[in-house]
């Protein structure tokens, strides 16, 4: 209960009312500083995430460079002279004119084609339906893969004493070829590379089907031993 004590003109507060404005203002203190602790949590949570946005943001750049690196613009090797010219699977439109000018430009006596059967491959297909010669050899891999035709690539190789091979394939695909061919065989293996038309939205599917592609090569080899 509040009571008051009178002196002439002045008011004074019993201890009472002193322990409850005490309180009241204890009450109000605390409810300032949880609204500071408020703030300062959301503030370290936009700080948490800016500094999440931006760590993502930079291995995303880091990505794409080493990508455009790797996959759109690998290391290549001047066309030497060589036993065979091997043009791999798909793109054959992009691809097959490639293979055919290393041939007529004297680099190679053969010219050897990924026989499969699939719409990509068309231009190839046609080519190796038609009567043999022996200036082309078509093969088809047992797998429809850069694994699979690395391996027939290999024992092409083999079997017919090559020791240097020329081999034509997309940009993009042309550092993944390289690993398995070299995984499955003892000859030189020259990389020659053809250009894709690929915007932007064209080339990141191509950077991350490779990307796991090389990666799949290093952890699982294409082959154990040479063939």
């Amino acid at each position: 209960m509040t009571t008051t004590a009178r002196c002439g003109t002045c008011i004074k507060l019993t201890t009472d009312d002193t322990g409850i404005q005490t309180g009241r203002a204890n009450r109000t203190t605390d409810r300032r500083l949880e609204r500071v602790g408020q703030l300062r949590v959301g503030t370290d949570r936009k700080r948490t995430a800016l500094r999440a946005a931006v760590s993502a943001g930079v291995l995303v750049v880091f990505w794409w460079l080493a990508s455009y690196s790797l996959f759109s613009n690998p290391p290549l090797w001047e066309p030497t002279p060589a036993d065979a010219v091997v043009v791999l699977g798909g793109a054959s439109s992009e691809r097959l004119p490639v293979g055919r000018q290393l041939v007529q430009d004297g680099l190679a006596p053969v010219l050897v084609l990924s026989h499969t059967d699939t719409p990509g491959n068309l231009d190839a297909d046609r080519l190796c339906n038609r009567p043999h010669r022996a200036s082309i050899v078509c093969f088809r891999p047992e797998q429809l893969t850069t694994r699979g035709e690395a391996r027939a690539v290999a024992r092409l190789a083999e079997d017919r004493g090559w020791d240097r091979v020329l081999v034509v394939t997309s940009r993009y695909h042309a550092l993944r070829a390289n690993l398995h061919l070299e995984q499955c065989s003892d000859a030189e293996i020259v990389m020659n590379a053809s250009s894709p038309s690929l915007g932007v939205l064209g080339w990141l599917p191509r950077f991350i089907e490779e990307g796991v592609g090389v990666a799949a090569g290093l952890v699982r080899p294409a082959c154990a031993n040479p063939i």
